[in-house]
């Protein structure tokens, strides 16, 4: 069975906008399942909300975003390229994530193409969905 990639060797990002800290699962081009441990000590959390830290919604949706991009990347046809948002659809944010909170972060990749692509995921906190999106992406020479 071949080691899962560490998330930084796939990706572009970069601290403090990586979000992904490790994959648990990973079919290439189709699907991937993934971990972001927060610490309390990342740079949003002080002025989004100060005396009741929360994560903002948008960024579980860029954590889904760079875990459908791993997903992409480490296909062959993809590797070379750099995924963009190319729009994002049906996001619900259901429950509120704060400091030393772990999300699970899964993701199915949709129809793609040389040029552009769609997945759905959500980021789960225990059992319960946090939330949820539909992602479309495109894909540029970086």
């Amino acid at each position: 069975m071949t080691p899962l990639p560490n998330p930084i060797d796939v990706l572009p990002h970069r601290p403090p906008f990586l979000f992904v800290d490790r994959l648990m699962a990973l079919e290439p081009g189709r699907s991937a399942i993934g971990e972001w441990k927060l610490t309390g000590d990342e740079w949003f959390f002080s002025g989004h909300f100060p005396g009741r830290p929360t994560l903002p919604g948008v960024l579980m949706c860029e954590a889904i975003a760079q875990l459908g991009a791993i997903a992409v990347l480490t296909t062959d046809d993809h590797r070379t390229r750099l995924p963009l948002f190319g729009g994002l659809d049906g996001a619900r944010f259901r429950r509120q994530v704060g400091p030393e909170d772990v999300l699970r972060l899964e993701v199915e990749l949709g129809r793609m193409s040389a040029r552009a692509g769609k997945g759905s995921g959500r980021a789960m906190l225990g059992d319960q969905v946090a939330c949820e999106c539909d992602l479309m992406f495109v894909l540029v020479d970086p």
